[in-house]
């Protein structure tokens, strides 16, 4: 089976692709918002998940894939008291008829403006 590879970043920053498809399965990496400028909009953690979620849809329209076809989701979030916006921005988005098995844990991201990261898996189905 070949692989295919998208967004390779470039050093020196970590080296990786931001999507790999793999026979009938989508890789994201971790995901985050990109606007994050002072100035523009609050960059709270459902403005952040917004753009997370517009770019994981984005990456599964280029594979041929869609929301509803997620298996995983692994979410990290900066502060647990940001959960309920969090959610309300997930819930908003998230297929009800076929939401992802997932898992939202707390810690540091690589950045401090950076508030939420969302990594997913997902199928290809004809």
């Amino acid at each position: 089976m070949t692989i295919q590879r998208f967004d390779i970043t470039a050093a020196p920053g970590p080296i990786m692709s931001r999507c790999v498809i793999h026979g009938d399965k989508i890789y994201l990496a971790g995901i985050t918002a990109q606007n994050l400028a002072k100035g523009v909009g609050d960059h709270g953690v459902g403005d952040q998940l917004s753009e997370i979620l517009t770019i994981i849809d984005a990456y599964l329209a280029k594979a041929g894939s869609d929301k509803s076809k997620i298996l995983t989701a692994q979410v990290w979030i900066a502060d647990m008291m940001l959960i309920a916006e969090m959610n309300d921005v997930w819930n908003a988005w998230v297929d009800p008829a076929t939401p992802p098995a997932r898992a939202c844990v707390s810690g540091e991201l690589s950045r401090p403006d950076i508030l939420v990261e969302v990594q997913v898996t997902a199928v290809i189905e004809a």
